[in-house]
C-alpha cells in the first residue's frame, strides 16, 4: 500500500505526480543562492550563450508535459482495461526493482537512437531538435523544452514504450516516472555538487551531458538519462575532465575532438 491508496488512483498520480516532481525539483535547483562555486558555467556564459529566455522555456516544457499527460491518461486507460480481467496484482518489490531496471534499459535505447538519428538528420536538427540546444548552458527547469514533436518522441513515446515492455503496473509506473524525471533535471542543472547521489550511480550525469551542450560535443554523448553504455559500444562517447575556474566552479573539457 502506497500512501497516496484511497485518495488518488495510481493512473493519475502516474500522469500528475512526474510533472509535480519536475517542478519542485527543478524549481530546488533555480532558487539555489547563486553560487560559483558548483556551477559548470558562469552566469555569465548562461546570459550571452543562450538563445532563449526563461518564459518562453517555462511556456515550452509546459506544452509538452501537457502533451506527455494527454497520452499518459490514455495510456493507462489503454493498459489498464486490457489487464482489468487478471484481477491486478501488485508484484514483489525484488519484481518491481526488476521491472524499473528493465524500463531504465528501454528507455535508455529509445533515447540514444532517436536522439542520435535527430543529430544526423539534418532536417530533424534544423527543424525540431536544435530548438532544445538554444539552451547552450542548460539549467534545471529547461531539462524538458524541447519541440513538442521532440517531446513527443523522445521523451513521451519513450517513457509508454518502456511502461509497456517492462510490464509494470501503473504503481510502479509511479515511482519510475519520477525518478526518471528527477534524473533528467538533474542532468541539465548545470551543477557540480559534492555529494550528489547521482555523480556516484551514474557516469552519465550533469557533467556528462553539459559536454554534449557543448559545440565540440553536439556528436557525441548522446545517452540519457540513465547509462552511458551506447556512447561506449557505439563509439560516440566523449571522455571529459572537470577543471576547477579561478573564478570558482568548474569547467568540463573534452579529451577528443
Amino acid at each position: 500500500m502506497v500512501f497516496w491508496t484511497g485518495y488518488v488512483s495510481d493512473e493519475m498520480m502516474g500522469t500528475f505526480a512526474p510533472i509535480v516532481i519536475y517542478w519542485i525539483y527543478g524549481g530546488m535547483y533555480q532558487l539555489l543562492p547563486s553560487s560559483n562555486r558548483y556551477r559548470l558555467h558562469t552566469l555569465k556564459e548562461e546570459e550571452q550563450k543562450n538563445l532563449v529566455r526563461m518564459p518562453t522555456v517555462v511556456k515550452g516544457v509546459l506544452l509538452q508535459q501537457l502533451v506527455q499527460a494527454t497520452v499518459a491518461r490514455l495510456l493507462f486507460l489503454v493498459s489498464g482495461s486490457s489487464r482489468e480481467l487478471d484481477q491486478l496484482v501488485q508484484p514483489s518489490v525484488p519484481v518491481q526493482l526488476l521491472q524499473i531496471f528493465m524500463a531504465m534499459i528501454v528507455m535508455d535505447t529509445w533515447q540514444y537512437f532517436v536522439h542520435r538519428h535527430m543529430h544526423h538528420n539534418k532536417f530533424l536538427y534544423r527543424h525540431v531538435h536544435s530548438q532544445h540546444h538554444r539552451l547552450v548552458v542548460p539549467y534545471a527547469i529547461g531539462a524538458l523544452y524541447n519541440h513538442p514533436l521532440e517531446g513527443l518522441l523522445l521523451d513521451t513515446f519513450g517513457g509508454a514504450i518502456s511502461f509497456l515492455i517492462s510490464g509494470m503496473t501503473a504503481q510502479t509506473a509511479v515511482f519510475f516516472f519520477c525518478f526518471a524525471v528527477i534524473k533528467t533535471v538533474d542532468d541539465h542543472c548545470g551543477l557540480w555538487h559534492p555529494g550528489n547521489i547521482f555523480h556516484f550511480f551514474f557516469q552519465n550525469n550533469s557533467a556528462y551531458h553539459d559536454i554534449h551542450h557543448q559545440l565540440q560535443g553536439t556528436k557525441y554523448n548522446y545517452s540519457q538519462p540513465f547509462f552511458s553504455v551506447w556512447d561506449r559500444v557505439l563509439g560516440t562517447y566523449m571522455p571529459y575532465r572537470l577543471v576547477p575556474r579561478t573564478d570558482g566552479g568548474y569547467e568540463t573539457r573534452p579529451l577528443k575532438c
